[in-house]
C-alpha cells in the first residue's frame, strides 16, 4: 500500500481504498518493476525502479482504486488523520461544526475502515489551504461523502484548531478485492495500518480459503486460482 499511497497522491485523488491485480498482457502493453516506495514521495518517478519500459516479464498489474474525494491526512495510517474534501481541484479542510458522527460513519465506510473510533478538532493538526464552506448533513448510509446533503454554514468563519480530525477503527483483517463481488477476488490481509497483498506463494494450506469465505460470511470455497490469489466463494 506504499506504492498505491504514492499514487493517489500524484493523481490528487485522496486516500488509497484499495489495490488488486489483473493479467498484464490483457491490452498487450509491458511494464515495468517497480521494487518499493517509502509513501512519501510526491511521484512515483522517485520510488525505486528498475528496468525500463518493456522489461517487466510478470503478468500482472496493478489495479489501484482512490477515494478522488475525500481523504484523511497526517494520520497514523490509513483509517487517521484530519478530513479534507476536495474542492474546485484542490483540497479543503473540513470545521468540526460541520461534521458529526454520521457524517464520519460515511468517510470511515467510504475509505474501507471500521466504524468512527474518535472524532475530534485539531486532532491532526491544521491544514494549510481553504476551509470547506458547507456543513455535511448525512444519514450515515451513504456510500460517498459528497452524496450526503449539505446546507450552508451558519457561522461563516471557523476558527484554527477545529479542523476535524476523524480516527475510524481497523477494518476486519482480511477482504477480497477486484473480483466483482465482495466473495470473490484478491485476498488482502490488514496488519499495521495497511492492507497488503496475499501472495501465492504465502498460500500453503488448502484449508485457508475456507476459513477466508467462511470469515466473510461467503459459504463454502468454490474456486482458487493460485496464480493470482482470486478465489471465489457462494455469496
Amino acid at each position: 500500500m506504499m506504492e498505491v499511497k504514492v499514487v493517489c497522491r500524484e493523481m490528487d485523488c485522496g486516500n488509497p481504498v484499495a489495490e488488486s491485480r489483473g493479467p498484464l498482457d490483457e491490452d498487450g502493453r509491458r511494464g515495468v518493476i517497480l521494487i518499493r516506495c517509502s509513501g512519501d514521495e510526491s511521484s512515483i518517478r522517485q520510488c525505486d525502479i528498475r528496468g525500463r519500459p518493456g522489461d517487466c516479464i510478470g503478468r500482472y498489474y496493478h489495479h489501484v482504486t482512490c477515494s478522488e474525494s475525500v481523504r484523511l491526512v497526517d494520520g497514523a495510517g490509513l483509517c487517521s488523520g484530519r478530513v479534507e474534501v476536495k474542492s474546485n481541484q484542490s483540497w479543503a479542510s473540513v470545521c468540526e461544526a460541520d461534521f458529526d458522527r454520521q457524517d464520519a460513519e460515511v468517510v470511515c465506510g467510504e475509505l474501507g475502515c471500521g466504524a468512527p473510533a474518535a472524532l475530534q478538532g485539531g486532532l491532526y493538526g491544521e491544514g494549510e489551504g481553504q476551509t470547506w464552506d458547507k456543513e455535511f448533513q448525512c444519514k450515515g448510509n451513504e456510500s460517498l461523502l459528497l452524496d450526503c446533503d449539505t446546507s450552508d454554514r451558519e457561522n461563516n468563519t471557523c476558527l484554527p484548531g477545529n479542523a476535524v480530525g476523524l480516527t475510524c477503527s481497523e477494518p476486519d483483517d482480511v477482504r477480497l478485492v477486484g473480483g466483482g463481488s465482495r466473495c470473490a477476488g484478491g485476498v488482502e490481509r490488514y496488519d499495521q495500518g495497511e492492507w497488503r497483498t496475499v501472495g501465492a506463494e504465502d498460500w500453503n494450506q488448502e484449508d485457508v480459503a475456507e476459513v477466508v469465505c467462511r470469515q466473510m460470511g461467503c459459504g463454502s470455497t468454490v474456486s482458487e486460482l493460485p496464480r493470482n490469489t482470486t478465489r471465489g466463494c457462494p455469496a
